[in-house]
C-alpha cells in the first residue's frame, strides 16, 4: 500500500516518452486516400473531406470562401432549410471551413447514424445549386460583418500586416472590400464548384469509433465520384513584400487603444531551423509565462496580453508579435519588444527558464494528443504539408535537447529589428 502521507514525486514533462498513434489508411475506388484513427470511448465520429479549394485557387476574390460556405445551402433535392433540419434531426454537425490552400467539409455524428448522413454529404458534393437567394443573404451578411470589423483597430492591423508581408495580390496578403462581395455571381460559384469540388482533389481524415463497415460505406457513397482524376494545377503566386518597414495608421481618431503587429518573413516547416525556433518563440512570447508577457503585461502594465507566434502557411511563413495597448503607450510597447529581442541576442538564458519552456511545450503536445480527434488533426497537419511522423518526433527531440547557446544563436539570426515590419493602428 502506498503511504498516503507522502506526496507523490514530481516528474518533468520532458521525461515522458511521447508516441503519435499511426492512422489506418485505405483508398477508395477512385483513389481517394482515407486516413483513420480508430480510438476513443464514445460512439462518435468525425470525418473531414479536405479539398484543394482554398483562396490559393481563386480566379475572382472570395469565390472559394463563398462556394465553401454555400455548398450546403441548397441542392437539387433539398433546400438549405431541409438540409439543416435533417442534420439537426440526427443531432449531427455539418460544418465547412475555407483557408488559404484548402477547403474542408466536416461531419460530426453518432457512429450509428453514418449510413443516414453520408448520402447527404455526397449530395453536397454532387448536386449543390447555390441558390440566388442564399447568395444574396451571404453578400448582405458578409458586408455587414466587414463594416463592423473595419471599426476595430485589431482587425485592420491583421489585414494590413499580411499585405505588408506578402503583397495585396498574394493569397496570403489579400483582403476584401465591400464591392468584392457584390461582384460574386452564381455562375462564378458553380464554375469553381465543378472544378474544385465535383472533380477536385480530395483527401479524407476520420477519427472516433468508426463502424466495422466504414470502408464499405465510404466506397458506396464516395468511391465512384470523379475526385483526383486530374492533377491539381500548379499555381504560383509571387510575393511582393512592402519596401516601407514602419507604418502608423489612424483608424479611429477618437480611439483610446492601438493594435500592434511586428512581423518578419520566416521559412516554412520544412526549414531545418523551424523546430528550434518554435522553442525560442515560446520563450520569447509564445505562452503566458514568456518574456514579452512578463515584461509588457506584468511589469509595465501596457497590455492585457501579448503573444508571438509562427504563421504556418504551406508556401510561405512569418514570425508575428501581436498585441493591443493603450494609445499613449503603443510606442513604449514597441520599444520593449525590441528590448526583449536584444536581451535574447546578447544576454543569458537561465537553464531553469528553458526547462519551464520545455515542460510547457511537451505538456501542450500531450494535451494535443488526448483523444482521436486531436490525433487525426495532428496527422492532417503533417500530411497536408507533405510531412510524416519523422517531423513530429524531430520536433519532440528538439524540445527535449535544445540548449541555451543554440537559442542565442537563433536569436542573433532571426530577432533583429531591421528585419521586422512594424505596424501600429489606432
Amino acid at each position: 500500500m502506498p503511504d498516503r502521507k507522502l506526496a507523490p514525486g514530481i516528474k518533468d514533462a520532458v521525461e515522458y516518452k511521447i508516441a503519435l498513434k499511426k492512422p489506418d489508411i485505405f483508398s477508395l475506388g477512385n483513389g481517394v486516400k482515407v486516413y483513420n484513427v480508430q480510438a476513443g470511448t464514445e460512439e462518435v465520429v468525425q470525418i473531414e473531406w479536405v479539398f484543394k479549394a482554398g483562396n490559393w485557387f481563386d480566379e475572382k476574390k472570395n469565390v472559394s470562401s463563398a462556394a465553401n460556405f454555400l455548398i450546403k445551402n441548397g441542392t437539387q433535392k433539398k433546400s438549405a432549410y431541409e438540409i439543416n433540419e435533417l442534420v439537426d434531426f440526427y443531432g449531427a454537425y455539418l460544418n465547412r471551413n475555407c483557408s488559404n490552400e484548402t477547403a474542408v467539409v466536416t461531419l460530426h455524428c453518432l457512429t450509428r447514424q453514418l449510413p443516414q448522413l453520408l448520402p447527404l454529404v455526397r449530395e453536397t458534393f454532387t448536386e449543390a445549386v447555390f441558390p440566388e437567394e442564399e447568395l444574396l443573404i451571404f453578400r448582405q451578411n458578409m458586408k455587414q460583418k466587414l463594416a463592423v470589423n473595419l471599426l476595430k483597430c485589431d482587425f485592420v492591423a491583421g489585414r494590413k500586416i499580411d499585405e505588408l508581408l506578402f503583397g495585396f495580390k498574394h493569397p496570403y496578403g489579400v483582403y476584401s472590400i465591400e464591392e468584392d462581395y457584390d461582384a460574386i455571381q452564381t455562375e462564378d460559384l458553380k464554375r469553381f464548384y465543378a472544378k474544385y469540388y465535383q472533380e477536385g482533389n480530395c483527401t479524407v481524415f476520420s477519427a472516433g469509433i468508426l463502424p466495422k463497415d466504414y470502408e464499405q460505406l465510404m466506397n458506396q457513397y464516395f468511391g465512384d465520384l470523379p475526385f483526383n482524376k486530374t492533377a491539381t494545377e500548379e499555381i504560383t503566386h509571387p510575393i511582393f513584400a512592402a519596401d516601407q518597414k514602419k507604418w502608423n495608421i489612424i483608424n479611429d481618431a477618437e480611439g483610446v487603444q492601438g493594435a500592434i503587429r511586428i512581423a518578419r518573413p520566416f521559412p516554412t516547416r520544412r526549414h531545418p531551423d523551424f523546430p528550434k525556433v518554435q522553442v525560442l518563440n515560446t520563450l520569447f512570447g509564445g505562452f503566458f509565462g514568456s518574456r514579452l508577457m512578463n515584461n509588457i503585461r506584468e511589469d509595465k502594465g501596457y497590455t492585457y496580453g501579448i503573444y508571438s507566434y509562427l504563421v504556418n502557411h504551406i508556401h510561405a511563413g512569418a514570425w508575428m508579435i501581436s498585441t493591443e495597448a493603450g494609445r499613449t503607450v503603443c510606442e513604449a510597447t514597441v520599444n520593449e519588444v525590441y528590448n526583449e529581442m536584444k536581451e535574447l541576442r546578447e544576454g543569458d538564458i537561465d537553464p531553469e527558464e528553458l526547462l519551464l519552456v520545455k515542460n510547457y511545450l511537451i505538456g501542450t503536445l500531450l494535451g494535443d494528443l488526448d483523444g482521436p480527434f486531436h490525433i487525426i488533426g495532428r496527422w492532417k497537419n503533417l500530411i497536408l504539408n507533405g510531412l510524416d511522423d519523422s517531423f513530429f518526433y524531430q520536433s519532440v527531440d528538439t524540445i527535449k535537447n535544445i540548449q541555451t547557446d543554440e537559442l542565442k544563436e537563433l536569436a542573433n539570426k532571426y530577432l533583429r529589428p531591421e528585419d521586422f515590419y512594424e505596424l501600429v493602428v489606432v
